[in-house]
């Protein structure tokens, strides 16, 4: 059942429900949410709910009807994210483990661990114990290639997974892996599901050979019950009549999975389709249906691979695959998964213990946002986004040290340049850019719980939201779009109205953050509608290392060919230009700064060079600042 508390129940009453609850032989999960507090009670008991719900602190009582009780959306509203070290799995992050299906010796494990790292991979897999269909193939190197497994791992930097394969192995696996993988095979091995979840440690559960949905979600409720809440679910495929694929892989599952249950879940496409050609479109079909993650075979030679090679992806394939999860990531509303260790600070990696000023970053707007959905984007969500009235003030707010970083909105992909917050960089010359992040913006019609398309007559939302969505105005001309200063910030003020008849056009986290109701999705008229967000810090904390892109201004002498000469430097300096702006000097009439942002060759001398030049040709020249775009 569900209990939930009260919001201002005391800690004496909270404490003797929960042992009121465990003496009647429940175990007891406190799941602290956005919006309520709630303790879930699991158990093969029979009680009368009014027992519950007449003690102090309880606001009201529901019965989980699915029999995976740990496992449900009931129980839990929130996506579980799963933490491995500085790793994130689940939530908006597409996070990709890779290696090869075994450990064969030391060398190939470390160059497979060096060829995923360098091509974005988070984690890295490879088997000690394989069971194998014949008694006579490769069964594994045991203790010995989780050793070397282990090894490969901390080389670069990643934590790594392993298939256990019996309980006697559990107190000697969890020293050389981060997560347990149960393969397909143990799926239902319910002993060896006692055993690795009373250890407590992240576990990749994957679905059994022929095995429902149900079956799958109960095997990680033995997971859960006895100790372990942070399990991967992960679909590789299930055994039909099809003989032109190893398995049939089941892709409508992620989205079943997803309705039924709050926990992540991953595709593993190698072990699904048994042929290398098959796993790269497979992947992107999974991140296309909604999975949070993908397992990947590849191994640095796979025709002489002990295990699996014909699946196996060779590390330029699995370079190119990287590269097209990069591509497709936004358009389904999500990250790609990295290990930043290369960002300004590492703010993801942050001690909750730290002073709360280095995780403070500001934005314009208020809660619910899309600079605020940018941030969790960029950050991950451990740092605190921090509201601002205006973009000036999250200059100054980064200016006076209150926060560590600011973030701002500079280009829409429909409506053209912010151009306020490039004159804001030129008038704050002791704030850098230190990052970019590209996001796909989707508007959603949002209402009062219980509101229906049909009852809307008022529309609110910042001036470009209710343009971009143009069409939708044109087949319900009974709509009003009224302009509003924000479109989070709209539907705050729908809050407030508490008027049926009036909507808001804004983003999903608006909604969710004033408990409204999304009554229609993706209402925008261009889907392809991204806005391109600056990062800010005081440029006395600006770090450039590995920058690949640079952001800088310049004026030019008011003579012929001025900016000819400028552009020229650029160009035969091999330097590619990807945005040009004029902006008028304040105070100067029909005089200009142009802002540009370039890519920074591999040399990056040559940039420089090209710099020195440019000031032979330009006036004013100024780096706004260089960052790293992935």
């Amino acid at each position: 059942m569900i209990i939930i508390l009260k919001q201002n129940i005391n800690l004496r009453d909270k404490e003797y429900l929960r042992s009121f609850l465990e003496d009647k032989g429940f175990k007891v999960r406190e799941i602290i949410g956005e919006a309520e507090t709630i303790f879930g009670a699991v158990g093969n008991i029979s009680i009368d709910l009014r027992q519950v719900e007449i003690l102090s602190g309880v606001s009201r009582v529901i019965p989980i009807s699915k029999p995976y009780k740990l496992a449900s959306r009931e129980l839990k509203k929130e996506n579980t994210i799963v933490n491995i070290g500085r790793v994130k799995i689940g939530g908006n992050r597409i996070a990709v483990i890779a290696g090869p299906c075994a450990v064969e010796s030391k060398e190939q494990m470390f160059k497979a661990a060096q060829a995923v790292r360098e091509s974005g991979a988070v984690m890295l897999r490879g088997g000690a114990f394989k069971p194998r269909t014949s008694p006579y193939s490769f069964q594994g190197m045991g203790e010995e290639g989780l050793k070397i497994l282990k090894d490969a791992g901390d080389s670069v930097g990643l934590p790594v997974v392993s298939e256990i394969v019996g309980t006697e192995y559990v107190d000697m696996m969890k020293d050389y892996v981060d997560v347990f993988q149960i393969g397909a095979r143990n799926m239902q091995n319910f002993e060896l599901l006692k055993a690795v979840g009373a250890i407590g440690m992240p576990v990749v559960l994957k679905r059994g050979l022929s095995a429902t949905i149900e079956e799958w979600l109960m095997a990680a409720e033995y997971l859960m019950a006895h100790g372990s809440d942070n399990i991967i679910l992960c679909e590789r495929g299930i055994r039909t009549f099809e003989t032109y694929t190893r398995n049939t892989l089941d892709l409508s599952a992620i989205p079943v999975v997803q309705k039924l249950s709050h926990l992540p879940i991953i595709v593993d496409p190698s072990h699904a389709t048994g042929l290398r050609a098959k796993v790269p479109p497979m992947a992107l079909a999974a991140i296309a249906a909604g999975a949070d993650g993908l397992v990947v075979e590849v191994h640095p030679d796979p025709d002489n691979a002990m295990s699996d090679g014909p699946q196996s992806l060779y590390p330029e394939e699995f370079e190119k695959l990287m590269r097209d999860l990069q591509a497709l990531s936004p358009v389904v509303g999500k990250e790609i998964e990295k290990i930043h260790e290369n960002r300004p600070i590492n703010v993801r990696t942050t001690d909750k213990a730290s002073n709360i000023i280095d995780k403070n970053i500001a934005f314009q707007g208020v809660q619910g946002a899309y600079s605020e959905k940018a941030i969790h984007r960029y950050f991950g969500d451990d740092v605190i986004a921090v509201p601002q009235p205006e973009f000036i003030d999250v200059f100054e707010t980064v200016l006076q040290g209150k926060a560590s970083f600011g973030v701002i909105p500079v280009e829409n992909s429909l409506a053209g340049t912010i151009n306020e917050n490039i004159d804001l960089l030129l008038r704050y010359p002791d704030i850098a850019v230190v990052g970019e992040y590209k996001l796909r913006i989707i508007h959603n019609l949002i209402g009062m719980p219980g509101a229906v398309l049909k009852d809307i007559r008022k529309v609110y939302s910042h001036p470009q939201g209710l343009a971009q969505c143009a069409d939708f105005f044109e087949k319900h001309k009974e709509m009003k779009g009224i302009p509003f200063y924000d479109t989070a910030g709209a539907v705050e003020h729908l809050s407030d109205l508490k008027d049926p008849s009036c909507a808001a056009i804004a983003g999903e986290e608006a909604a969710r953050v004033y408990g409204m109701n999304i009554i229609k999705e993706s209402i925008e008229t261009n889907p392809r509608n991204y806005t391109k967000f600056f990062i800010l810090t005081r440029a006395d904390r600006a770090e450039y290392e590995q920058a690949n892109r640079a952001a800088f201004v310049f004026s030019t002498p008011d003579k012929p060919g001025a900016l000819f000469s400028c552009l020229k430097v650029l160009a035969d300096s091999g330097i590619n230009m990807n945005k040009l702006e004029s902006r008028p000097i304040q105070g100067k009439p029909w005089q200009y700064m142009f802002f540009l942002s370039v890519d920074i060759p591999e040399d990056s001398h040559a940039f420089e060079n090209a710099l020195d030049k440019l000031r032979n040709f330009s006036e004013d020249l100024r780096v706004l600042g260089k960052y790293k775009v992935d």
